[in-house]
């Protein structure tokens, strides 16, 4: 018999949390009935500034069964946590989860471009992206690379050797799901490949805090801006007082002179000797 769930929920910290958001997530845009066009990552809602979507598009899903297979693979992926040994290990896990998930919708949005603007493919601006698949594709590439020899469990009986598993699990999604996005997939793949090669490293505490930081106050302001959602907080009021004379400054030869409004100024000068 294998460890109880509750052991091994101690054993994969990071992967639990991130399976439990998941869910819970997809049970409110079920609950609430969300589209996954209000959720979802494309070139046209980019181009219009909303980069938040790069976010919600991760952690979003809108049909069962994509949600079953990301997690499912997910949590066999969780392994990454307990591999210290090999330089991977939770603080591993949660820095370079950052990089999978903001870099590979990134990258997404890049492919789109070159499709639409090099190749004149414009059914692209509309193609969404959503799910958790290429953060999920990173991790297979990397533990491929990491630890070749390890096994992907798919929906507790589907085995597949970890280092053929991003390509198989590619084109096994592309059967079973053919709506999945198929860029996104192989994104997360060419990130994972570009970590796990050391192209992409030196993630510590201090960049992941500092990376954090920086999506938290991109992803406010581009809701905010795309006028997705309104903070309040976020307005800045002028700190002119209308009541005040104006004062400008006008090119006279090589100089410059000051004026003000003489009605103004009389005005002003009213009040102050009142």
């Amino acid at each position: 018999m294998g460890k109880p769930l509750f052991y091994e929920v101690l054993e994969k910290p990071a992967t639990s949390c991130i399976i439990g958001l998941c869910s819970s997530i997809w049970f409110y845009i079920q609950k609430k009935n969300i589209g996954y066009s209000q959720v979802g990552l494309s070139y046209e809602t980019a181009v219009e500034g909303h980069y938040w979507r790069i976010i919600t598009s991760a952690f979003s899903h809108i049909s069962v069964l994509h949600l079953v297979f990301n997690m499912s693979s997910l949590w066999s992926l969780g392994v990454v946590e307990q591999l210290g040994s090999i330089g991977l290990g939770l603080q591993f896990y949660l820095h370079y989860t950052l990089v999978l998930v903001v870099l590979s919708g990134v990258l997404v949005l890049v492919a789109y471009h070159v499709l639409i603007r090099r190749f004149k493919l414009e059914h692209f601006r509309r193609v969404t992206a959503v799910g958790y698949s290429c953060v999920v594709f990173g991790w297979m590439t990397i533990l491929s690379v990491k630890q070749p020899s390890s096994k992907l469990e798919l929906f507790g009986f589907l085995s597949l050797p970890i280092s053929f598993a991003p390509f198989e699990s590619l084109i096994f999604t592309s059967i079973i799901v053919p709506q999945a996005s198929f860029l996104g997939h192989l994104s997360g793949i060419i990130v994972g490949y570009a970590i796990s090669w050391g192209l992409i490293h030196g993630m510590n505490n201090y960049w992941a805090v500092s990376m954090l930081a920086w999506i938290a106050l991109v992803f406010m302001l581009s809701l905010k801006l795309s006028g997705a959602f309104s903070f309040d907080f976020l307005e800045i009021e002028s700190v002119a007082d209308p009541s005040l004379p104006s004062v400008r400054f006008l090119a006279s030869g090589n100089g410059r002179t000051l004026q003000m409004s003489s009605l103004q100024l009389g005005e002003y000068l009213c009040t102050i000797q009142k």
